[in-house]
């Protein structure tokens, strides 16, 4: 965990180089992750999910895990990073700024019209880890 706001700060610089990250609570005592487009604001994260699944009424209220990361088949294997924010999360209606600041939603998410919910997260507890040294990935193939 960070020690410092000089920390905290690089997890929220991070964090504003992507635009998607999951949200992690649990609903019916299961644990779930749900995908999210995020937007940092004043050291709060804001999330615009689907409200179809119903996964936000699981997070308002309580704490839940949001994190993110450069990770990819196209992201050098050093370099890599990743942020997990915790905190309370309760449901808010954007402003016009910060609706702006999502950009357009998805038309449809998994074949239905997509229904936004917003969410806010006030970070507790920031975590960042990085990848250093890791080597090139060597895969083997077999033949037939």
């Amino acid at each position: 965990m960070p020690t410092d706001a000089t920390d905290e700060q690089l997890a929220f610089e991070l964090l504003s180089r992507t635009d998607y990250g999951r949200v992690a609570t649990s609903m019916r005592a299961l644990p779930f992750l749900a995908l999210a487009r995020h937007v940092v604001i004043d050291g709060r994260i804001l999330l615009r999910m689907h409200k179809g699944y119903g996964h936000h009424q699981a997070c308002i209220g309580s704490v839940v895990a949001y994190g993110s990361d450069n990770f990819s088949p196209r992201t050098p294997h050093d370099g890599g990073w990743s942020v997990q924010f915790v905190g309370t999360c309760e449901a808010i209606e954007p402003t016009t700024a910060e609706l702006e600041l999502f950009g357009a939603g998805p038309r449809f998410v998994d074949g239905e019209p997509f229904d936004p919910v917003y969410l806010r997260i006030e970070p507790q507890m920031v975590t960042v880890n990085t990848l250093q040294g890791a080597g090139e990935r060597q895969r083997v193939l077999r033949l037939a």
